[in-house]
């Protein structure tokens, strides 16, 4: 706590220094090309290219380079770089969660909260999020609902991924990257640009990675596992072409293709954490050390392949207004396999611990995703600025036949009075209209207001096998929303930008599947209504840039799997029936001094749940559980005050670079990054007994990279200190994050 408190402590005081040199900043000098002052940053997420320092929005934005430069090359990552951010990763899914709003339950029909675009595109919401991140000109981390410009699911943020274009007029440059390291980790990616004539370029880029599993498994018994073990093999490549036969048109198409085989994703369970049966002194005779060394012995698997294809087409009329199509299309495939082994408790006090028996869990599902956006933008000068635009939605979930290939839940394998089986497909949709405007007012004010208005649809069209019972899933359920922005910005001078807002987001319900009960209820929308303001400030002739915002969030109808309410024996998904508050502040700031570069971020956050009670479904009850009155019983737990899901109280990153020259032009750079996410809940039970509590976690990284001639080399350390966390708590299971990885790297620029 004491070095958190520090950490905190010494950023503030860099903040705090930003207000003592507000009034000042005006009058120093701007800064030349020699003094390196920190770049202005843009933003596009609302359409148009503006200064990240002059609009409303409380965002983390950086460059392909400063990725590279972090170690950031997955998305799970991103959680150590950006405050209030956090990421549970499951295998080929996670959590993301963004001020403790985002996705909370690991299926389908669980929309995520905070939803990812690459290239403009609206990407899968909840498979194939490992994809990497590689020639990558910009990424943009969103914080608070988005419910104009980011669809109908960014409650909790969005993230922005775009990767680098074609250069018309360009040359025949690029580059080509190597990298070997532990785990006999051996890496290639590079890109290359094509200038194929005065009006055409097309670049095309590729990603290669093969390495060892991390993990060291073996049979229960003692003796050797014979299976996949998470051996990764990963390739993507990205081919592209710019088209701009006038200066009014341009036309963008992109295609990705990932095959992106992660061999298995072990998982341990959670119980192998304690060193004694919790409550007790007994000794736990399957306690161990490391995250990495597990129990398993059924067959496994992890592969994800996709396409996607981005077409964006730009015409500007003459009075300047641009008329934008965004086109989206995808298909991809998940396949898991898994061995959950010890996920059946056993009696007395090693309750859930291994008890002998096979456990498995077989998931295949194509997704093909169709979107289509069109805007249209005004000039971005002007007394009044604005936007229009509307965007179409399908999302097809198939869970394939034959259904024993597909969504399967079985102890032993093979038998019906034992397995849970689903096949079927899951269609969704989004239909949605948005618009904002912006009115410039004397004194530097300035209004903005926006809105979309949003329906959308889900249906199941499934048959299951419960345990040998039968049961057809043919149901659908609507919704519409209209979300809201109301900004009021103030420009006080060149250097201090304040803004308040009043914003609101939605998240659409699901479907709970039959559970022998007939027709089960649907869950509602979950929707958020936020309360902000923000200051952020350029000081010290552009040495230093600030951010800084406040937030009070007004959180409603979490969706959330509890005990079925009248029969706790099955789990069932429903709403919180009283809100969650949730409110904190954030701070970011980045300096340049010469050769020297700081950069950091902390989120200070709290939620507390209103009156909610429920039964915990990994607890067998019988006993009725009224999620609004009750009452408190052995099972029927009281949740009111509890902190919402994937909510650590604290975040922060700090990051620290300097530039020796060297003779003949070189240069030799060490970097050094750290980030830091306290504990968090994985469920609103919070019950340390059966794993609830996820530690903290704690990351270092560093690079040491020479330059030479267009020549660098990179010695690179992620996880420096080792540092064992659980990234997910999933079906009683513990998925770690990565270990330490090291190695060396070679790029060569052309």
């Amino acid at each position: 706590m004491r070095a958190k408190l520090s950490l905190s402590a010494s950023f503030l005081a860099l903040v705090w220094s930003s207000a003592l040199h507000a009034q000042t900043a005006s009058a120093q000098p701007p800064a030349s090309a020699a003094s390196k002052g920190v770049a202005d940053v843009v933003v596009t997420a609302e359409r148009r290219t503006v200064n990240l320092q002059r609009t409303a929005l409380p965002a983390t934005v950086l460059s392909g380079q400063q990725l590279a430069a972090k170690g950031v090359t997955v998305v799970d990552q991103l959680q150590f770089i950006a405050p209030d951010v956090t990421i549970d990763n499951f295998g080929q899914g996670v959590d993301f969660d963004i001020r403790g709003i985002g996705k909370g339950e690991h299926n389908s029909q669980t929309t995520p909260g905070v939803i990812t675009y690459r290239d403009g595109v609206p990407t899968f919401p909840g498979y194939i999020t490992e994809e990497p991140y590689y020639d990558i000109s910009g990424i943009e981390v969103l914080r608070g609902p988005q419910g104009t410009f980011a669809g109908q699911n960014a409650i909790g943020g969005a993230v922005f991924v775009n990767t680098q274009n074609p250069v018309i007029g360009g040359g025949y440059d690029g580059y080509v990257q190597g990298q070997v390291g532990n785990y006999n980790d051996v890496g290639l990616q590079g890109a290359v640009n094509l200038p194929i004539n005065d009006t055409l370029a097309a670049r095309v880029s590729f990603y290669g990675e093969r390495r060892d599993s991390f993990y060291s498994l073996h049979a229960p018994s003692g003796g050797p596992y014979i299976g996949p073990s998470g051996d990764l093999a990963w390739g993507a490549v990205r081919v592209g072409f710019e088209w701009k036969p006038t200066d009014r048109l341009t036309v963008l198409f992109k295609t990705d293709a990932d095959f992106l085989d992660n061999g298995a994703y072990p998982a341990d369970p959670y119980t192998d954490r304690f060193r004694f049966a919790p409550g007790t002194t007994t000794p736990n005779p399957f306690f161990t050390n490391s995250l990495f060394k597990i129990p398993a012995q059924g067959d496994q698997m992890a592969e994800d392949k996709f396409v996607r294809s981005t077409l964006r087409i730009d015409y500007v009329f003459n009075d300047g207004v641009t008329l934008r199509s965004v086109s989206g299309y995808q298909l991809g495939n998940t396949a898991y396999k898994a061995d959950l082994y010890g996920g059946v408790n056993a009696a007395g006090p090693f309750a859930g611990l291994i008890t002998g028996q096979n456990f498995t869990f077989v998931d295949n599902v194509d997704e093909t995703i169709w979107s289509e956006e069109l805007d249209l933008i005004s000039p971005n000068k002007g007394p009044i600025t604005w936007i229009v635009g509307a965007f179409a939605q399908s999302d097809l979930y198939d869970f394939l036949q034959p259904a024993k290939q597909n969504f399967v839940i079985g102890e032993p394998p093979g038998s019906l009075a034992t397995e849970y089986i689903l096949a079927g497909t899951n269609p969704e949709s989004d239909l949605s209209a948005f618009g904002q405007v912006s009115i410039n007012l004397p004194a530097g004010f300035q209004l903005q207001f926006g809105g979309r208005y949003s329906a959308t649809t889900t249906k199941n069209d499934v048959n299951i096998t419960q345990f040998g019972l039968p049961l057809a899933d043919h149901q659908s359920a609507n919704a519409n929303n209209f979300s809201y922005k109301a900004t009021l910005n103030w420009t006080v001078n060149a250097n201090n930008f304040l803004y308040a807002f009043i914003a609101t987001g939605f998240k659409p319900g699901g479907l709970n599947v039959p559970v022998g009960l007939g027709l089960p209820a649907p869950f509602i929308p979950e929707t958020v209504t936020d309360y902000e303001a923000g200051w952020k400030s350029s000081f010290l002739g552009g040495h230093i840039h600030t951010q800084i915002d406040g937030f009070y969030d007004d959180f409603r109808n979490f969706q959330v799997i509890v005990g079925y309410p009248a029969f706790p024996v099955f789990g069932f998904e429903l709403n919180d029936p009283n809100p969650t508050k949730i409110y904190g502040f954030e701070a970011e700031a980045q300096a340049v001094f010469g050769n020297l570069s700081l950069d950091g971020s902390i989120g200070v956050m709290r939620s507390q749940l209103g009156t909610f009670f429920a039964t915990d479904p990994r607890i067998a009850s019988v006993l009725p559980c009224n999620p609004t009155t009750g009452p408190a019983s052995i099972s029927c737990f009281n949740l009111s005050g509890h902190s919402q899901t994937y909510a650590p109280d604290f975040t922060a990153n700090i990051g620290i670079q300097y530039v020796f020259d060297l003779p003949d032009g070189d240069t030799l750079t060490p970097r050094f990054n750290y980030g830091y996410v306290a504990q968090q809940w994985a469920t609103l039970f919070e019950n340390t007994a059966l794993g609830d509590r996820l530690a903290a976690r704690n990351i270092v990284n560093a690079q040491l990279a020479w330059a030479h001639h267009g020549f660098v080399v990179t010695l690179y350390a992620t996880n420096l200190t080792n540092d064992q966390y659980v990234a997910a708590l999933n079906s009683n299971l513990d998925f770690a994050g990565p270990p330490r990885q090291f190695g060396i790297r070679f790029l060569k620029g052309f």
